[in-house]
């Protein structure tokens, strides 16, 4: 079997020690080898990139534009390939992993575009004959820490605007799933991108993180709270440029006046689809009690309805959970909650099937309170607790009882308390009548409290983590 080698000032690069790239849904399958890059090869990865940013720096838009413009086009040809291979070693359903390919491609079109509209100013200085310019230039080299969960998604939505923008790129992509960022990596190679400017390395998280922190300008990370706070601080002790998208503890409000169909369907898709393995999903079910009993026993339904099973399946809702770690800490929260005093009512076991996979059925724990573990620790699988309030304003409290701050939403058919949650929701994304998951590629993304750190990710409001401003004057006589 062919082994897969690291990306090196545009060379692939292949160590002495690999790993498998196995997938969830059938864990005899071995997808691919992977190189396991050590000390050497992370620090020859920073070093191609500081090579190569003395020239890329200066590149033209046109020059970027038209690198991310025919990674994009590649990326939407390939998505029935690429999607299955996102499938076959996250655990998303096919559809759910062309998706993502599909979104991965409209980034890079977009940050294409972004090249060509790095816009600055012109102003009058208040001293007569003086012109002041305001301009932005890339940073440096940037170290992107990828994760599992949206394995071409995530590495896409930090490549391209690095690269857009002028800087050079060394990217960690998660153990779990190489693929994807292989494939990415090897994509924007053919598109024309020069040697240096984009790195990738497959190194264990605990030997590739403090190397990219001392030798990078700035580090953009997406991944759990704790680990994301270690980073976050050693970043800022050594004074780098640091943006964090951690964890999300996210509720959904459900109101007596809610349109039944609507919130169930809504809390489904937030709650379960991907397994659960998504920072945006709705863990936290918050339902006042007029319709609480109608509403957990109309999602209850729905949930033992999603059909389980092998991700690249036709008609599979919800494929496995992505590793026998993540297996375990789900299955160690839902006992935790039945503990406490939480009732399963749709799920809680384990999933047999023809091939050994990690499946778990789709769980839904009713009657727990927002102290218990379940409510209070980011489980990241297909788990969704229930916690029954009597009014809107108990809900918001509640809603906002968590030290995270991703994305919240609500179901109602009143304007007033749609508007009242927006306004009060301490929460980076707020959705109504929605689902919780799901952000426009060319909107911000991020939250409050400890879901997040530092500036926005994607659309326009990238180009504030990747460029620093510069302001200029000149003396015209």
């Amino acid at each position: 079997m062919t082994t897969y080698g690291n990306l090196i000032n545009g060379e692939w690069v292949v160590t002495g020690t690999t790993f498998n790239n196995i997938n969830p849904s059938d864990t005899n399958d071995i997808i691919g080898v992977y190189s396991t890059a050590g000390e050497p090869e992370v620090k020859a990865a920073i070093a191609a990139a500081r090579t190569a940013f003395e020239t890329w720096q200066y590149s033209t838009p046109q020059q970027r534009f038209d690198i991310l413009d025919a990674a994009g086009t590649e990326i939407l040809a390939r998505k029935a390939e690429l999607g299955a291979l996102l499938s076959r070693e996250e655990g998303k359903t096919l559809p759910e992993g062309i998706g993502e390919v599909t979104r991965a491609g409209h980034i890079f079109k977009y940050f294409a575009g972004e090249a060509l509209r790095a816009h600055g100013e012109v102003l009058d200085s208040v001293r007569p004959g003086i012109k002041v310019e305001i301009t932005r230039e890339p940073v440096g080299v940037i170290g992107l820490i990828c994760p599992w969960n949206f394995p071409i998604a995530i590495p896409a939505w930090k490549m391209a605007p690095a690269i857009a923008f002028g800087n050079t790129v060394v990217c960690k992509p998660a153990e779990l799933t190489p693929g994807c960022a292989w494939a990415l990596a090897d994509i924007l190679t053919r598109a024309g991108l020069p040697k240096g400017v984009l790195n990738v390395v497959f190194a264990r998280g605990s030997v590739a993180g403090p190397l990219l922190i001392d030798g990078c300008d700035a580090i953009t990370f997406t991944g759990s709270v704790p680990t994301g706070t270690r980073v976050r601080d050693a970043a800022v002790a050594k004074g780098k440029r640091i943006q964090c998208e951690m964890g999300g503890k996210n509720p959904v409000i459900v109101l007596d006046d809610a349109d039944l169909n609507i919130a169930v369907n809504s809390v489904l898709n937030s709650s379960f689809f991907s397994s659960g393995h998504r920072c945006t999903a709705s863990s936290r079910i918050i339902v006042t009690e007029g319709i609480a009993d109608k509403f957990v026993s109309a999602l209850a339904d729905a949930a033992k309805a999603i059909k389980v099973g092998d991700s690249r399946a036709d008609g599979v809702q919800m494929g496995p959970i992505a590793s026998q770690e993540q297996l375990k800490i789900a299955q160690d929260a839902v006992a935790t909650a039945k503990a406490q005093g939480g009732v399963v009512v749709a799920g809680g076991e384990d999933l047999t099937f023809g091939t050994p996979g990690y499946y778990y059925a789709p769980t839904l724990i009713d009657k727990t309170t927002p102290d218990m573990a379940i409510n209070k620790e980011e489980v990241f699988g297909p788990v969704a607790s229930v916690i029954r309030v009597k009014d809107l304003e108990e809900a918001i409290k509640v809603a906002n009882d968590t030290e995270m701050g991703l994305s919240a939403g609500i179901c109602t058919s009143s304007l007033k308390a749609a508007e009242t949650f927006k306004r009060k929701a301490q929460a980076g994304m707020v959705m109504v009548n929605l689902p919780t998951a799901g952000v426009d590629y060319h909107v911000p993304f991020g939250g409050r409290k400890a879901s997040s750190y530092g500036p926005r990710e994607q659309g326009a409001y990238a180009k504030e983590f990747y460029t620093i401003v510069k302001t200029a004057y000149t003396f015209a006589g």
